[in-house]
């Protein structure tokens, strides 16, 4: 597709604002709003869906971490075959695919095992998509008559990410009122379909293949100093995965003194972290854009902090049900800064042909905490029957990440 014409960059008002951007960067933005508008449902409503048929805390997160567990291959893959040339278009289109089909299963699944096959067929299609959508940003910010910043590419595509998550939560939500739940499975193949339709009509960019370059990879390189990196996001990308896991299991069974919820309202509440998402994901990473790296996880950490603090807290309360909606707010600012900072800090710590790998191992912490949160979470809710020691315990870690972020230490050469 042709870059945009500058004299449409300089209209006022959001169309101006939209064609700043490099039409292949605008592209990836749009890709990334469809697939997420079905993805929202899915991510986040999943658990209700499965506790509707009297499936436990355990098993429902079982299947999340199976689904983890499952993305691990796909992720390496793909990132293996980005580093050799492959067109980012590839992965993307295979795991659409594979969601179509996981989709299928989960509509269906009234048994353990038929909602085992989804999780991990979903787990698949998740492990080819990362790396391949994530590499395309900074390769569709170069190209064109004026390029940008990865960092403000980041801060784009998170935006639509966020803007596709919270309609197809909000979307979850009025099904789950209507009482017709299995409907985001539905929501979800629509969405697929149109992706595969836009990435056929125009592919994503190929990465850049360095010249020279030997079959091995050398690890030792670069990867120690994206280590502390790693690190965080293992941390931090635990949030998201209890956030799509733990906390709808939370709100339906009630706290300590808190009342259980209806499967409606926990939606509508998930759904107001995702709307406040949308609200502020461009100015945060517009603004952390600007700055270093280890100042945006600093904040995200902290804010972390203070709502998985109060998200404990609304358990030891009757009226716990105002904390639980005052933490949507630092738990919405923190994923906000996190998101677009760690992957601009991967971007700026790795030589430009392991970033196909870089990005899979990226990918992997967010697996890694999405086998392993859910899991132990719905182990500790079956045992105790509230979130408390879960948020708590989240509270410490995400202080004590604040050490980790001070090692963090870009290339010098790097953008």
């Amino acid at each position: 597709m042709a870059t945009a014409d500058p004299a449409r960059r300089e209209k006022p008002g959001l169309a101006g604002w939209w064609f700043q951007f490099p039409a292949p960067l605008r592209e990836v933005a749009l890709v990334r709003l469809v697939g997420s508008i079905g993805a929202g449902g899915v991510l986040y409503l999943t658990p209700m869906v499965f506790h509707q048929e009297a499936f436990s805390a355990a098993s429902v997160t079982q299947g999340l971490a199976l689904a983890a567990l499952a993305g691990t291959v796909g992720r390496f893959l793909s990132g293996w075959l980005l580093d050799r040339g492959l067109n980012c278009s590839v992965p993307v289109l295979l795991a659409a695919l594979a969601a179509l089909v996981a989709d299928s299963h989960l509509f269906a699944a009234r048994t353990f095992g038929s909602y085992l096959q989804g999780q991990l067929l979903l787990g698949i299609a998740m492990g080819l998509y990362w790396p391949a959508i994530e590499l395309a940003v900074p390769l569709s910010c170069r190209q064109g008559p004026a390029p940008i910043p990865s960092a403000r590419g980041y801060a784009l595509v998170r935006s639509a990410d966020a803007a596709g998550i919270a309609a197809g939560a909000l979307l979850g939500a009025l099904l789950a009122a209507a009482d017709r739940l299995r409907g985001i499975y539905l929501v979800d193949m629509l969405c697929l379909s149109a992706m595969v339709l836009l990435l056929l009509l125009r592919p994503l960019p190929a990465p850049l293949r360095a010249e020279g370059r030997t079959a091995s990879v050398a690890w030792g390189t670069w990867l120690p100093p994206l280590l502390p990196v790693l690190a965080v996001a293992l941390l931090a990308t635990a949030l998201p995965a209890l956030m799509q896991s733990a906390l709808p299991l939370d709100l339906v069974r009630g706290g300590m003194e808190r009342q259980a919820l209806p499967e409606s309202v926990g939606a509508l509440l998930i759904g107001l972290q995702l709307g406040l998402l949308v609200v502020i994901q461009w100015p945060v990473g517009q603004a952390l854009a600007r700055r270093p790296v280890g100042l945006g996880l600093g904040i995200s950490l902290g804010c972390f902090a203070i709502g998985t603090a109060l998200l404990g807290l609304s358990a030891l309360s009757p009226h716990g049900l105002g904390l639980v909606v005052l933490a949507q707010f630092p738990l919405a600012l923190g994923e906000a800064a996190f998101l677009p900072i760690a992957t601009e800090a991967v971007i700026e710590l790795t030589p430009l042909d392991h970033q196909g790998l870089a990005m899979a191992l990226f990918s992997q912490c967010f697996a890694i905490s999405a086998f392993s949160a859910p899991l132990l979470a719905g182990l500790a809710l079956d045992r105790y029957g509230h979130g408390l020691g879960i948020w708590l315990t989240m509270t410490a870690l995400c202080l004590g990440g604040q050490l980790l972020v001070r090692q963090i230490r870009p290339r010098p050469e790097a953008a």
